[in-house]
């Protein structure tokens, strides 16, 4: 924190002690802002630092994941409301108004509560005139609603409708652009398709979990966990809320946190067929290790072991931790020479992605990615699969997948990697059971279709 804000922090007045939820989801935003800091690592350290448990820590991870969210449409209704540029208005006023703004057109918060306490926060870490400043700003944004809000700054719909839903769900524009564009290569035509997976994408995501094969039932976890068993992955489970952290199965190792998605596209790779499988399988992207651990667990069973690459020692070292007690070995190298023996049966390439595919678990990234990062990112992920090649034997398979439904990281990429004439692509679709999955034979989900993040899988088999 800088100096500014703690003493925004020394300096408060009793309401704001007696506002825990609001100060913690401040103190987020702030490290977020200043820090470049994720908030789903801050917030949870800030709750259980504060105590802060029951509705009040509800409070605090709506408003706090929620302001980042929706941070691109907050900050035009802020700058329109104030007519200045978000960037001329000092930091910590500015996560001040961004959580009034946020409480004000998006929770049942009513208006003189969200504007006072906000008015509280600034009046006790800033000038009178800040205060002043904020309070004038709020009660200019609760005259409107967050419809009409929309339709005064957005695009007209008539003239620019991916803008306007862009606005409108609060994505950048060129995320909703890309969005529309797989839609359209997958023959989806309909704008209330994109529509639905803006809202879907601009929705805080049910929790889900992964039963560790062999170890516990999907169903067994369910039972355990008082959540639902999942609609595709066999390990999938549904939790209500909550803390995952704190449910015994989690602290036991016998479940994790993971989105269905990638549960299907671990499992892909461990069902997909192979000539005569010598038990050899590779992760080559594994950090932090979710996808190694689901597919550590298989391997466990099918008497195979797994060697997971990473390049990154302190992720590796969360692969380590996520594999304790599994058939996989960590090697911390670069993917595209990692100087392993070839001959692998299965190979999993994750590659390294923009990301946006599973922006609705990370409520923050949707506005620090930059189209600019596609084209590094498709050379890193077209490197990775010719080292894939190479260490894949002829007849044994690579699974791709992205966690982007960008196309060109997905379509183009899958089409660069045939052309090189060592890997062919095979239908995908039976390996993962989510339908509708479209024409093929890529695999793409959807989290308004499927309920998981946008996750594309595409398999080859090595000729």
């Amino acid at each position: 924190m800088t100096d500014r804000v703690r003493g925004a922090r020394t300096d408060r007045t009793r309401d704001e002690v007696r506002d825990p939820a609001r100060t913690a989801a401040l103190e987020t935003l702030a490290a977020v802002r200043e820090k470049g800091a994720y908030a789903n690592l801050v917030l949870p350290g800030l709750l259980r630092a504060g105590r802060i448990t029951g509705r009040d820590a509800a409070f605090a991870t709506e408003l706090a994941y929620g302001t980042c969210r929706a941070q691109g449409l907050l900050d035009a209704v802020i700058e329109s409301a104030s007519g200045r540029p978000v960037a001329d208005i000092d930091g910590p006023v500015l996560d001040a108004l961004r959580l009034g703004t946020y409480q004000l057109l998006r929770t049942r918060v009513g208006a003189h509560a969200a504007v006072s306490t906000t008015v509280d926060i600034v009046k006790g870490g800033s000038s009178h005139g800040a205060s002043g400043f904020a309070n004038a700003v709020l009660r200019r944004i609760a005259r409107d609603d967050e419809a009409t809000w929309v339709d005064r700054i957005a695009p007209p719909a008539a003239e620019d409708l991916v803008g306007h839903l862009a606005v409108q769900y609060a994505h950048p524009r060129w995320i909703a652009q890309a969005f529309w564009d797989s839609l359209q290569r997958a023959g989806i035509r309909s704008i209330g398709q994109l529509q639905a997976l803006l809202a879907d994408d601009d929705a805080r995501p049910a929790v889900h979990l992964v039963a560790r094969p062999g170890e516990i039932t999907a169903e067994e976890l369910a039972l355990t966990t008082g959540g639902d068993v999942g609609r595709f992955s066999p390990y999938a489970v549904y939790l209500p809320g909550g803390d995952p952290g704190a449910l015994e199965p989690v602290r036991d190792g016998l479940a994790g946190v993971q989105d269905e998605g990638s549960q299907l596209v671990a499992r892909a790779v461990a069902v997909a067929p192979v000539e005569a499988d010598s038990g050899r399988w590779l992760d080559l992207c594994a950090g932090p290790g979710g996808k190694a651990a689901l597919l550590g667990a298989l391997a466990a069973i099918d008497g195979a072991t797994v060697d997971a690459v990473e390049p990154s020692a302190h992720r590796a070292e969360l692969v380590r931790t996520a594999v304790r007690g599994l058939p996989v070995t960590v090697h911390v190298v670069d993917g595209r020479d990692s100087g392993l023996a070839p001959g692998y049966d299965r190979v999993l390439v994750d590659a390294p992605c923009s990301g946006i595919g599973a922006l609705r678990r990370r409520p923050e990234a949707r506005w620090r990615k930059q189209p600019s990062d596609i084209p590094d990112l498709q050379r890193l992920q077209l490197e990775l699969l010719a080292a894939a090649a190479d260490l894949t034997r002829p007849g044994g398979v690579v699974v791709y997948s992205t966690c982007s439904p960008h196309v060109a990281e997905t379509l183009d990429v899958v089409a660069a990697a045939e052309a090189a004439g060592r890997l062919t692509p095979i239908d995908t679709r039976p390996l993962v059971p989510a339908a509708p999955l479209g024409a093929g034979p890529h695999v793409q989900l959807w989290p308004h279709v499927h309920g998981t993040d946008a996750m594309f899988v595409q398999a080859f088999r090595r000729v």
